[in-house]
């Protein structure tokens, strides 16, 4: 028996599963550009090092790659829009920051709201054999 007949088989990820991920990973990169910009902004309050904008920005994206990683979960996709407002949060530091808000924080509204919209008017069950003119 191979290992991958031994495996369960695993339920058919969801319209919302796979655009929030692909979002998420996506604005994961993002978010270590915007601490790059921060530190060499030097745009921390005055008595903070610069340097924790790098911080932020690889701490804010670990938690984007670990939420894109985990979206089959209940919990994940409430954790995506906690993280979408951490990421607003740093346009208080650089107002630029608001425009990447802005269109992540589109796309991440659009995976979850539209693609649940989308999921809820397709019908259950894995897809039917395609019926061709010649049967």
């Amino acid at each position: 028996m191979s290992a991958r007949a031994a495996r369960p088989a695993r339920a058919p990820r969801t319209l919302v599963q796979k655009l929030g991920s692909i979002v998420l990973g996506f604005e994961a990169i993002g978010a270590l550009l915007a601490g790059l910009v921060i530190y060499g902004l030097d745009a921390l309050p005055t008595g903070i090092p610069s340097w924790w904008g790098i911080v932020a920005g690889v701490v804010v994206a670990i938690a984007l790659i670990g939420v894109a990683g985990s979206i089959a979960k209940p919990w994940a996709i409430p954790a995506g829009w906690v993280l979408q407002g951490v990421i607003a949060l740093g346009g208080l530091l650089v107002p630029a920051i608001l425009f990447v808000v802005l269109i992540f924080g589109g796309m991440w509204a659009y995976a979850t709201i539209g693609g649940a919209r989308i999921d809820r008017q397709r019908p259950a069950g894995p897809p039917a054999e395609p019926h061709t003119e010649s049967e």
